[in-house]
């Protein structure tokens, strides 16, 4: 008789990967954290993908606007392997961005690691902004009269990502830029990073010499890329790394202006600063905004801080910069 399975992989005891490649998940989290409904945002919730049961959610701001709203997307964080726009922390923030920029929210799920392994959430981010375009050419396709004639602006549409959606807005980006996809006549205008997570075979500084924060380590992040990379992908594939040996060669790729926005004591504070150096020496249009003495999550933990008022602002100014 062969020995029981046994487990290879725990994240938090709420995920665990076994040795025989079966899967436990468990939906039983303790956020404590507030639903936030002050009055100031409607919501609601849509499929986008029925094969996949992936559903979507809008939120938009209450008070009337003199003109279309533009669109923001919000990709979750979760290191791959978690999330979706009903946690609380990332409702919340969703909520933060859509009265503090006065812009409709779509907030996607993606399908997740390791059950669907990278790049499955690239896949479905593309999806999701599909959707939109059929929205765009074709009006009412189940959101009634929710959102109503001319009030979107289809012309002027951002993608922002958080962590582990911040590699996703990044990938997108380069699809979009190398001519994939086409979203005629949605328009993706630029992206917003947030701590894009990223790794490397070769350590950086940050990572060497600040290897732990209050919650995060490096060990969860590794992690997380065992489990959401490709099987026997390396930590230089190019869904982990953008500049690895094997990447693709972002000089030849039309990339849309981006912001990059860090906390100097995160672990990941390096790498991302390295992406954003990187980029901006290809040309690329790039703006690169480090928050001191702040570690990963800090704006979407905390979303009506006094830090995530400034990180609001940062972003409205970049939106405005990049819609004409």
């Amino acid at each position: 008789m062969g020995s029981l399975p046994h487990v290879v992989e725990d994240c938090f005891g709420l995920l665990k990967l076994y040795s025989d490649g079966s899967i436990s998940r468990s939906t039983n989290i303790n956020f404590n954290i507030p639903i936030i409904d002050d009055g100031s945002v409607l919501w609601k919730d849509y499929v986008f993908d029925k094969h996949h049961n992936l559903h979507l959610r809008l939120y938009k701001p209450t008070l009337a606007s003199l003109t279309k709203l533009p669109v923001l997307y919000y990709i979750h964080a979760g290191g791959f392997c978690f999330g979706s726009r009903t946690f609380p922390n990332f409702h919340n923030i969703c909520h933060r961005l859509a009265s503090g920029l006065g812009v409709l929210v779509v907030a996607p799920d993606y399908r997740l690691a390791p059950e669907h392994r990278l790049p499955a959430a690239i896949d479905d981010a593309i999806n999701s902004l599909k959707w939109l375009q059929t929205l765009a050419m074709h009006g009412d396709i189940g959101c009634d009269t929710w959102l109503g004639d001319g009030v979107v602006d289809f012309d002027r549409v951002f993608v922002m990502g958080d962590s582990s959606g911040g590699n996703v807005a990044h990938h997108v980006a380069l699809r979009l830029g190398v001519g994939l996809v086409e979203l005629e006549p949605v328009r993706v205008r630029g992206y917003v990073l947030l701590a894009p997570f990223f790794g490397g075979s070769v350590k950086t500084r940050s990572e060497e010499e600040r290897p732990c924060e209050v919650f995060w380590n490096l060990d969860m992040y590794n992690r997380f890329w065992r489990l959401s990379l490709p099987i026997g992908g390396t930590k230089d594939h190019p869904l982990m790394n953008p500049f690895g040996p094997s990447s693709p060669k972002l000089a030849e790729v039309n990339l849309n202006p981006m912001l990059v926005v860090v906390g100097s004591d995160e672990i990941l504070k390096d790498r991302v600063e390295d992406y954003a150096k990187k980029l901006k020496e290809l040309a690329k249009k790039i703006e690169y905004v480090e928050f001191e003495g702040k570690q990963h999550g800090f704006f979407t933990d905390h979303p009506f801080s006094e830090v995530a008022e400034r990180v609001i602002q940062i972003i409205k100014g970049f939106m405005a910069e990049n819609s004409d």
